[in-house]
């Protein structure tokens, strides 16, 4: 009994030592002055914008990426659609890459990295009227039932995160049947 006393404290004793010497080792760091320690050497700070401001900032940063032309955003909390306007003789490929050089300029952006980047002319037109309805200050289910219509079009599995509604299922199926469909449930487990 003793030696495993003996055993556990001397292996307690041990531990303490070498985090003791670690939190030295670290202030001794810290205390040298050839080294320079920064909390933060690019700190990315999110403006507060409202939504209308945002989407302006946004369609401004999408312009300045060589083709396109002109450009809407529309921001709803944290949705965000931009359209581009691109010259329509270019080619499908050409279209893809100022899609995704317009994606990498606004994923560096706080309030672009979510975004949706849309390059063809009916969406960017109804992004366009989705916006003018916004300003008029049409009631918010309208456009967020216009703006998933247009996200879903170019992305049909878009990023929002649906929970299932087990309740919805349950009532489906006629009591007569779930009684049965009980009893074969019951038959197979047993048989395993």
């Amino acid at each position: 009994m003793k030696k495993l006393l003996l055993s556990t404290t001397l292996l307690l004793l041990a531990a303490c030592q070498q985090n003791g010497g670690e939190e030295s080792l670290l202030q001794e760091r810290q205390n040298d002055p050839k080294l320079k320690y920064v909390a933060d050497s690019d700190p990315v700070e999110k403006k507060d914008m409202s939504n209308q401001q945002a989407a302006r900032h946004l369609a401004k940063l999408a312009v300045q990426v060589p083709d396109v032309h002109d450009a809407t955003a529309i921001v709803l909390g944290q949705y965000v659609v931009v359209g581009i306007d691109v010259d329509k003789d270019l080619d499908r490929s050409r279209v893809g890459v100022v899609k995704y050089s317009v994606g990498e300029a606004l994923k560096h952006d706080p309030y672009g990295k979510q975004a949706t980047v849309v390059a063809d002319a009916d969406g960017v037109e109804r992004l366009r009227g989705l916006g003018q309805k916004i300003s008029e200050g049409h009631p918010v289910e309208a456009v967020t039932d216009e703006l998933s219509q247009i996200v879903s079009r170019y992305m049909p599995g878009g990023s929002v995160e649906e929970q299932p509604n087990s309740n919805k299922n349950q009532d489906s199926v006629p009591k007569e049947d779930k009684e049965e469909l009980e009893k074969i449930e019951k038959d197979q487990s047993k048989q395993e």
